[in-house]
């Protein structure tokens, strides 16, 4: 080999591939700053994603909480009004009763009348209310319906009938509103009739 041929060999480090890593070299060290600039933005986009989230958590709390004195309000004024169709029914019968008083005076024949037509007027109304008187005289004694204030021996009725009521019972639809008080028949020597009445 000629020295002309070892001049025309050209050293591996004075070669162009040499000078083709240093851009390399810069588009490496580039890259972690790209990553952080993308990192940086996804933080401030889930920030503001999180405080919008945020501000429609507070306004749809703060709506819930209207939300609920409203119905609060609303329930206490429905309870507050809830008699009111009854008492709209029971004025004319107050109406009705004050009439009875004024036209009465010195008749007592026609107060008697006129307390008898506030009386079915009352009854009447009750009744549009589902509210039922309880049937007790000659009926056999019922606990769940009569509360037994007395006893008396009859042989005229069976035992554990009512023959007497105190004063009237009442349903309202199915429900006890309140018992009849009765007195109720037995023979001579029986146990006496247990009732629903609490002993104070």
């Amino acid at each position: 080999m000629s020295q002309q041929d070892v001049k025309d060999i050209v050293p591996p480090e004075e070669t162009g591939s040499g000078t083709q890593q240093a851009p390399g070299q810069t588009e490496a060290d580039a890259s972690p700053e790209r990553m952080l600039q993308d990192l940086r933005q996804q933080l401030e986009d889930a920030q503001a994603e999180a405080q919008t989230n945020h501000d429609r958590f507070l306004r749809e709390r703060a709506e819930l909480e209207n939300f609920k004195k409203r119905m609060q309000r609303e329930k206490a004024e429905a309870l507050r009004f809830a008699s009111e169709p009854l008492i709209r029914e029971l004025l004319p019968v107050v109406d009705n009763l004050e009439r009875a008083i004024e036209h009465g005076a010195g008749d007592g024949k026609s107060v008697l009348e006129g307390v008898r037509l506030v009386l079915k007027s009352f009854h009447d109304v009750l009744d549009r209310h589902g509210v039922k008187p309880i049937e007790a005289i000659g009926e056999p004694f019922d606990p769940s319906r009569h509360e037994a204030m007395a006893q008396v021996e009859s042989t005229e009725h069976e035992p554990n009938r009512v023959v007497e009521q105190l004063h009237r019972g009442y349903l309202l639809h199915d429900r006890l509103l309140r018992p009849a008080l009765v007195t109720v028949s037995s023979r001579k020597g029986n146990v006496a009739v247990e009732s629903d009445r609490n002993s104070d």
